[in-house]
This record gives C-alpha cells, structure tokens and sequence, in this order.
C-alpha cells in the first residue's frame, strides 16, 4: 500500500512538465548533479574534520569545540544545498528513483545520520568542558564520531549506486528485494 502511494506520487511528478524539462536538460540536471556532489564534498569534508578531532586523529592542538564552532556554518550550508540539490535530482527523474534500492538504503542511512547527529550534541552538551583540549574526546563523542563517519560514507556509496539498475522493478528482482525497491507493475505485493 504505502509502495503504491510512493508509486503514484512519483508517476504524478514525473508528469509535470518541470520533472520533464529537468530531466531531458543536458545542462541543468548536470549542473544540479554538480553542485550536488560539490556541496557533498564540503559539508562532509568539514563533519569529517570534527569527526577526526574528536577521535583524537585531527587538530589535536585545537580545542574541539571551537573547531566544531568555526566549521559549523560553512557545513550546514553545504547540507542544505546539498539537500535542495539532492530533492531536484530526485523530481527529474522520481519514478525510477522512488523504486531504487539504493535510494531506499540511502534514505535509511540518512535518517540514521541525522538521530546520529542530535544524540552525539546532545552528548557534547552534557559532557562538560574539562574534555574540550584533551587529545580525544569521551567514549559517547567518539562512538559517535564513527557511527557519522559510518553512516556517511554508507550514503556517499549508496548515493553513488543509484546510477546502476540492478535492482530495477524491469530486472524482476527476487520478491523481498521488489518489495523493498516497491515494484507495482503486475510484481507481488507485500
């Protein structure tokens, strides 16, 4: 039920004539691509740098926090854009993107990010300021720090993976996989 919902909303965008005009524009969706891996490698690059300082392997003459502070901005910037981009690339081209294993697997990683996230600053506001120049950071701030290089790098692969169609809804994947990937066309339900 829910894969058909996803199903039809996809087919209804990819029906506007915007999702169209994107997806058959050598120019913009490139572009869009573009400034999407871009903005990937900055928002990622500066989370990798505060990861890397809190596992003690970075910048270990920098107070952590400063350092987190100072590349804050510049790195939500870059994740907002990088999200904007990744929702375009998404509407020009949504009925084979919303049936992606990949995609699906990226989504989940994402949202493992992003729990990852608020319980690591939930953890840094509470661990105090005695760990602040220390070499590495508390066992939370570090289990942390690898679960986010974990998830992301999880999400750069799958990311990368959406571009091959081996689990296409075309392909007939093996029921549990067509399930998950959301197959409609004449495959079984789940």
């Amino acid at each position: 039920m829910l894969n058909e919902l996803i199903h039809q909303a996809a087919l209804w965008l990819d029906n506007t004539a915007a999702s169209t005009s994107m997806h058959e524009s050598f120019y913009v969706y490139n572009w869009v691509e573009t400034t999407h891996v871009l903005t990937l490698t900055l928002s990622l690059g500066l989370l990798l740098v505060i990861d890397l300082r809190m596992l003690g392997l970075a910048f270990t003459n920098l107070p952590a926090t400063r350092l987190a502070q100072r590349l804050q901005t510049p790195m939500f910037l870059g994740f907002a854009v990088m999200f904007i981009t990744g929702m375009a690339l998404f509407y020009a081209i949504p009925v084979r993107s919303s049936q992606s294993l990949w995609l699906r697997i990226k989504l989940l990683l994402l949202l493992a990010a992003l729990i990852n996230a608020l319980v690591f600053h939930r953890h840094l506001r509470n661990a105090g300021p005695d760990w602040n120049n220390a070499v590495k950071a508390p066992l939370s701030l570090r289990r942390g720090a690898w679960m986010s290089i974990g998830c992301w790098v999880g999400v750069v692969i799958c990311g990368r993976l959406i571009a091959y169609d081996w689990f296409d809804c075309s392909k007939n994947p093996a029921p549990l996989i067509s399930a998950f990937v959301g197959c409609i066309n004449g495959q079984e339900q789940f």
